[in-house]
């Protein structure tokens, strides 16, 4: 047990040499590959249990803003290769999961009024994807709840099926269900501020969505139940537009304009 407890210290050691877009150290435990699997099974069990918008117009608009984002999106800059929904809830809510799945609820357009408050909502939840802040997420309960068990069951090299289907429990209800933490959100405001001003977006605009969500208060868009905007987060905003408006500058003058409306 002392030489496998070894061993696991040792993999979390080289785990947390990886680091995000922002150069903040993280756990990164599972393969992409399994996150995938995770993202498309969430995205699958979403779709059965809240209906697509049949407002077609509702449906291109948002689409519009998705396929001029993505294109910044490194890991897979494919717009075709990416599933976009948008579901027929007056929930002011979207996600965006690995696998290449983006959910849009109709009800965030009450609070994201023009294409660049959109885009910054859809910027925002890419921005997880790519830091892999679900992957983090998985892997530090990994680590805690499954600790030197799990590890054994691994280093055995015959019971590797445990290992995937403790990760995809795991997976299912701390990489989609619960909550980021105030530092994985902060790191998705500046992806996604950055994304945005890439794909020709107003990111001043983000600074603006924000202050909807506030207005609206503790009654307000349940996005504010996992995506918690307070003065902190305005203001942190409001300081990435001295690097994010010369980026957009720079897109708006190369072409990049999107004209994306309802």
């Amino acid at each position: 047990m002392k030489n496998v407890s070894i061993i696991l210290f040792f993999l979390l050691g080289l785990s947390a040499c990886s680091t995000s877009p922002t150069g903040r150290s993280q756990l990164s435990l599972l393969p992409d590959s399994e996150l995938n699997k995770m993202g498309v099974q969430s995205f699958e069990k979403i779709k059965k249990e809240i209906p697509a918008t049949k407002n077609k117009k509702i449906k291109a608009y948002v689409l519009c803003v998705a396929r001029s984002i993505i294109p910044q999106v490194k890991q897979q800059p494919d717009p075709k290769k990416w599933e976009v929904q948008v579901f027929a809830s007056d929930e002011a809510n979207a996600f965006a999961l690995p696998g290449n799945k983006i959910g849009v609820y109709e009800g965030l357009l009450k609070y994201a009024v023009n294409q660049h408050q959109l885009a910054a909502v859809i910027g925002h939840e890419l921005g997880h994807v790519i830091a892999h802040h679900g992957n983090e997420r998985v892997s530090h309960q990994l680590a805690t709840q499954a600790g030197v068990g799990i590890l054994a069951a691994v280093v055995g090299g015959t019971q590797k099926g445990n290992w995937a289907v403790t990760a995809a429990a795991l997976g299912a209800q701390y990489g989609v269900v619960l909550p980021f933490s105030r530092k994985h959100e902060s790191e998705a405001d500046m992806i996604g501020v950055e994304l945005m001003a890439k794909s020709g977006f107003k990111p001043s605009e983000s600074v603006q969505l924000w202050k909807n969500m506030a207005k609206a208060g503790s009654g307000g868009p349940e996005i504010l139940s996992t995506h918690p905007s307070n003065e902190t987060r305005i203001e942190d905003l409001t300081k990435s537009l001295k690097k994010a408006t010369p980026i957009y500058q720079k897109a708006y003058k190369s072409g990049k304009r999107p004209r994306c409306s309802l």
